[in-house]
């Protein structure tokens, strides 16, 4: 019958790139924990995803993954496909003394590099987002002052039908730390503007980014970056801390001490441990500010009781409501999120 869909029974299309079954999804997100992607699709351009999702079954469930930063992937999996931008989408050109085009799957550091060398001013805050360029996209990712927003033109996006469209900054909808991308849709390249500014003027204010996050942030830990969205007027580490969360444990899941709305897991936390940690912060800050703290860590994927379902070990036919009862993540910042 051909590679297939244990969710559907639909076939996979024929691809240029690399379809993986069963692919392991914990070495490729920072917090190293997690299931297995029932299909992991590294396309190996922009035609081949297009043309992978037009023929894909409709109701497989897509998602993009960058770095994998901003997320956490359940202990059951995800059901569908999985789509990984590689080196074929990491490419940075300069369009003129201002612009930039950038592949949906390069780094924020590489983008910062890049316009740097170029002498292009106004970016630099994208070097202290660990995620791609679909990612924060995607999440309208910020740091430090300024967000996607401030900078982006606009986008090329494929989206879950396979279509292939331009999208101007005005139709991102763009919120704090959101879009209105629809699900399943891919940001395989972006255009960012910024100003003309001399390149050590620059490389002073990365560093500057550099080391406020190396003295505020657990850097070299496995973490999923900022947990919670700030609520209007407040900072979710204040309340957090308010909360007595500061260094709170399930496992090996810990509130970070350096910066309490960074995660972190110390050895073998499983991501049940991870989001019941993330949970439980959100109801103690609940009852002692009554604030209830919104993630912006995207939680994807089915619960281990799901397991057989999703990942297609007996039984077919995964719930997509409880498969993905998240926003599906673009590759992330991972920054995707931030920061």
């Amino acid at each position: 019958m051909g590679l297939v869909t244990a969710m559907t029974g639909a076939a996979m299309p024929a691809v240029r790139g690399r379809l993986t079954h069963g692919a392991p999804l914990a070495p490729l997100v920072w917090f190293k924990s997690g299931g297995a992607a029932e299909w992991l699709f590294e396309p190996a351009d922009a035609d081949d995803l297009a043309a992978f999702l037009d023929a894909l079954d409709p109701d497989v469930p897509v998602m993009g993954l960058g770095l994998g930063s901003n997320l956490i992937v359940r202990d059951g999996g995800v059901p569908g496909v999985v789509v990984r931008l590689g080196k074929a989408f990491a490419s940075v050109e300069q369009l003129d003394d201002t612009t930039l085009t950038c592949g949906g799957g390069a780094s924020g550091i590489l983008v910062s590099s890049k316009a740097r060398d170029a002498g292009i001013g106004g970016v630099e805050f994208l070097r202290s987002i660990p995620g791609t360029v679909g990612g924060f996209v995607r999440m309208n990712g910020g740091a430090y002052g300024r967000e996607v927003r401030d900078v982006l033109v606009e986008c090329e996006v494929v989206l879950r039908s396979g279509e292939r469209r331009t999208l101007a900054l005005g139709d991102l909808g763009y919120t704090y730390r959101h879009s209105e991308l629809p699900a399943g849709a891919i940001v395989v390249s972006a255009t960012f503007r910024g100003h003309l500014e001399a390149p050590a003027t620059i490389q002073a204010e990365m560093d500057r980014i550099a080391a406020a996050r190396e003295a505020s942030q657990p850097l070299r830990s496995k973490t999923g970056g900022s947990t919670f969205k700030n609520p209007e007027g407040d900072k979710a580490w204040r309340l957090i801390d308010a909360a007595g969360c500061r260094g709170l444990r399930r496992g090996d899941a810990q509130v970070s001490e350096k910066h309490c709305n960074f995660l972190l897991n110390l050895g073998d936390a499983s991501s049940a441990d991870i989001e019941g940690l993330g949970e439980e912060v959100r109801n103690r800050v609940k009852a002692d500010s009554g604030v209830m703290l919104e993630w912006e860590i995207q939680r994807v994927g089915v619960f281990p009781s799901r397991l057989r379902e999703g990942l297609g070990v007996g039984a077919s036919g995964v719930d997509l409501a409880q498969a993905h009862p998240q926003p599906l993540p673009q590759p992330l910042p991972q920054a995707g999120g931030e920061r």
